[in-house]
């Protein structure tokens, strides 16, 4: 929260003590204010999350990249002894044993990697879902904070039931992150 919210909000307390039927609506304000701190630190951390699961999934996908470039070295290698000539069958039959068995191990080990990059992805698109709702929430939470200030700037109580609405559709959003698997 800025530090020139934070002077409206004191602005408006003052005008509620000199008018106490005002009191509700600036009590309903702190609230919004808060609840707003508390979904925008929220979604933060839900986005900062995303990018570090982001960075993990891109370097199991380099990691499987690198494990693909060894194993078609190996196979690479195969293929040109299998055309080549040699006075020594039997150590040529021995090196070419050596880099298929490399080049299908290196086969296993993509998949295991690939498998947790794909499982990473997952989880970053569901803290991307996440930090979705943690956005939408916290616009709904100001938007409801300042269509409550206009209830000090208008008198009009409809300004006041109307932000309470959209502050809470913005907890019930917020609520609803935390339950998106």
């Amino acid at each position: 929260m800025s530090s020139e919210e934070l002077q409206e909000l004191k602005e408006h307390a003052e005008k509620a003590k000199e008018d106490k039927s005002l009191a509700p609506v600036s009590l309903t304000m702190a609230v919004l204010a808060v609840a707003v701190a508390v979904v925008a630190l929220l979604g933060h951390r839900a986005h900062t999350e995303e990018v570090v699961l982001q960075a993990k999934a891109s370097d199991q996908w380099a990691f499987y990249q690198a494990k693909n470039i060894r194993r078609h070295g190996d196979e690479m290698f195969n293929d040109l002894t299998s055309v080549l000539g040699t006075t020594d069958a039997a150590a040529l039959a021995k090196l070419r044993g050596k880099y298929s068995e490399e080049a299908e191990r290196y086969k296993g080990e993509q998949k295991e990697i690939e498998d947790k990059a794909r499982e990473l992805e997952n989880e970053v698109a569901l803290e991307r879902k996440r930090t979705d709702r943690d956005d939408l929430a916290e616009v709904f939470l100001e938007v409801g904070l300042v269509i409550t200030s206009i209830t000090l700037l208008s008198g009009r109580r409809l300004f006041w039931s109307l932000g309470i609405v959209m502050g809470v559709v913005g907890i019930v959003i917020a609520a609803t992150a935390a339950t998106v698997h």
